[in-house]
């Protein structure tokens, strides 16, 4: 069982950035591929970024390219996500996400082991 915690989320104003981290509780973080999703209020979860277990690949939903950056550390069992260049659409409750395998993968389906979530706001 993977337990993981999402901190770094807070109130931030249009143009700024946030680093998200979720630190894993499983020695076995480094054969985990994970993800980060968002979730709105009144929204379906939607999958923001990936990245396999090696951190060698990773993949984004076209509305966060360009500004968002997945990143792991192995030796420390923790995932990133920093965020730049935020915008008011970008505010909704964000999870980190887990599972065995070599893949990235993208689907909430796709995901074994789920965060609390952590909010973000961005103010205009």
């Amino acid at each position: 069982q993977v337990q993981l915690v999402e901190t770094g989320g807070r109130l931030v104003r249009a143009g700024g950035s946030l680093r998200l981290s979720c630190t894993a509780s499983e020695r076995t973080f480094s054969s985990h591929g994970m993800g980060w999703f968002r979730q709105a209020p009144g929204k379906e979860r939607e999958f923001v970024a990936a990245i396999i277990w090696s951190g060698r690949t990773t993949v984004y939903a076209d509305s966060v390219k360009g500004r968002f950056t997945i990143s792991r550390d192995n030796a420390k069992n923790t995932l990133y996500l920093q965020m730049n260049s935020l915008k008011p659409e970008d505010t909704a409750d964000y999870y980190c996400a887990a599972r065995s395998g070599t893949l990235l993968y993208t689907g909430v389906e796709d995901y074994h082991y789920w965060g609390q979530g952590t909010q973000v706001t961005v103010s205009s």
